[in-house]
């Protein structure tokens, strides 16, 4: 990049934290102003990429002990949180996976059973995803699929959107059951604690169906635009499986068998209770090791994307941020003012809130954060508290605009072909149609059954 382009970008990210500072300081603590400045400054610089994507994603640990925000330690420790370790296990198989070949054969496994057009292949890579993240771990899914998607087209136009394909079904569909997504279960677990009648696995399935299946028509729709006239050669042969891929379809279908069967369906079944980031870990690990040997550390570490794993150590920085500052309580208690309104605005407010909150922070935190207070509004107003605590969760994992802001939209960073500023373009536009297939469905189905 032009140093002088480089420097301007630079500049701009700068001002732009400055005004944000600013403009907080009226209103909220120094900490929390640093915070705020310091976001706009990261999210900045990862849109205009004015710096690497790693270097900006490590700024956190020098930024927020520096202002006060968070120390050393509180930061640091964020870069090493099990969702990382998890990415980790799952790109070892995908770098095996590539190694062989395997992608190939099952690529073309796949292509068999759905339409070989070429949005035949992206809306049967978002349901693919969908569905398989309704009971795997949405992360899981996102690196299980991805690494076999990329390997259908050399057209960088069709890596695209396979990735934001794969990425955004996987956030879709994962709210399709109860445990398809961590929000999900906090939701379940809060409910349990406030003594709420709890959602039945069936019925949760059937609210969230239309919406789930709908925005799958969305996505599939506005990824294939333009691609009426693009072509994919989907005839990858038919060779026979050599021994090393059949090791590594051995490890693929363990794993797999593994996550279902750890997998808890409440009420009925509490799972083996393994740690899933430790099942992915040491599914990639066994890759190095006999009688598989598939994975050379001295080759294969140059295909690990580090980067991506700093991005996701600065997410979790920043939901520390939010929640160390108080500034997301403080935000969320503020709702209680809005209250009175009619329940489409309020709900309309609270989706708007979570879902773009949720671009830049842990959905994980902020759910966790903003249930209570929900609660807690519900009570003082006498509004449906489970509702409006459903409409938040959901939002919350409706996230599509920034790749720090669910784990599927940072692996589709990873592959190397979405940039931040193609994914904010996409996601900003699926954000909004997602609030209001939301509200129609909340306002519809959900407000006369809850």
């Amino acid at each position: 990049m032009d140093m002088n382009i480089q420097i301007k970008k630079i500049s701009i990210a700068i001002a732009l934290a400055l005004v944000a500072f600013g403009l907080m300081y009226a209103f909220f603590t120094i900490e929390q102003s640093f915070m705020v400045a310091i976001i706009v400054l990261l999210v900045t610089l990862w849109t205009n990429e004015g710096l690497p994507l790693a270097v900006v994603s490590l700024l956190p640990i020098v930024l927020f002990p520096a202002t006060g925000v968070l120390t050393t330690k509180e930061t640091t420790i964020n870069y090493a949180n099990p969702i990382i370790y998890l990415f980790l296990g799952g790109f070892l198989i995908a770098i095996a996976v590539e190694k062989t070949g395997l992608h190939k054969w099952i690529a073309n496994k796949m292509l068999g059973l759905f339409p070989s057009s070429t949005r035949g292949i992206i809306f049967a890579l978002i349901i693919t995803s969908g569905l398989l993240s309704s009971v795997l771990s949405n992360t899981t899914t996102t690196l299980l699929l991805l690494p076999i998607a990329l390997f259908l087209t050399d057209n960088i136009k069709l890596k695209m959107r396979f990735a934001l394909g794969i990425a955004y079904g996987a956030s879709i569909g994962g709210i399709l059951t109860p445990i398809g997504t961590p929000p999900n279960l906090i939701l379940m677990g809060i409910m349990n604690e406030y003594g709420m009648e709890a959602i039945p696995f069936a019925q949760w399935m059937w609210m969230v169906a239309p919406l789930v299946f709908t925005m799958f028509i969305v996505v599939g729709f506005v990824l294939g635009l333009g691609l009426k006239d693009v072509h994919i050669d989907t005839d990858l042969g038919d060779a026979p499986l050599d021994l090393n891929q059949k090791k590594v379809l051995v490890v693929l279908f363990g794993l797999i068998a593994l996550l279902l069967v750890n997998a808890p369906i409440k009420p009925y079944y509490n799972g083996l209770g393994l740690s899933e980031p430790g099942i992915l870990l040491g599914a990639g690990l066994i890759l190095f090791a006999p009688p598989f040997s598939l994975l050379d550390w001295m080759k294969d570490k140059e295909n690990i994307p580090y980067r991506i794993m700093f991005l996701f150590g600065a997410g979790f920085a920043i939901a520390a941020a939010f929640t160390k500052t108080g500034l997301a309580s403080e935000i969320a208690s503020h709702l209680v003012t809005f209250s009175s309104m009619p329940i489409i605005l309020f709900l309309l407010i609270i989706a708007v809130m979570v879902t773009f909150t949720t671009e830049i922070t842990s959905n994980t935190a902020l759910i966790s954060i903003m249930l209570p207070i929900l609660y807690e509004v519900a009570q003082k107003t006498g509004i449906n508290a489970t509702l409006i605590m459903m409409v938040a969760t959901v939002c919350a994992s409706y996230a599509f605009m920034l790749p720090i802001a669910t784990p599927p939209n940072a692996i589709a960073m990873s592959s190397g072909a979405v940039t931040v500023k193609t994914m904010a373009t996409y996601g900003f536009i699926f954000n909004i149609i997602g609030i209001l297939v939301i509200l129609l469905v909340a306002n519809t189905i959900w407000i006369n059954v809850l």
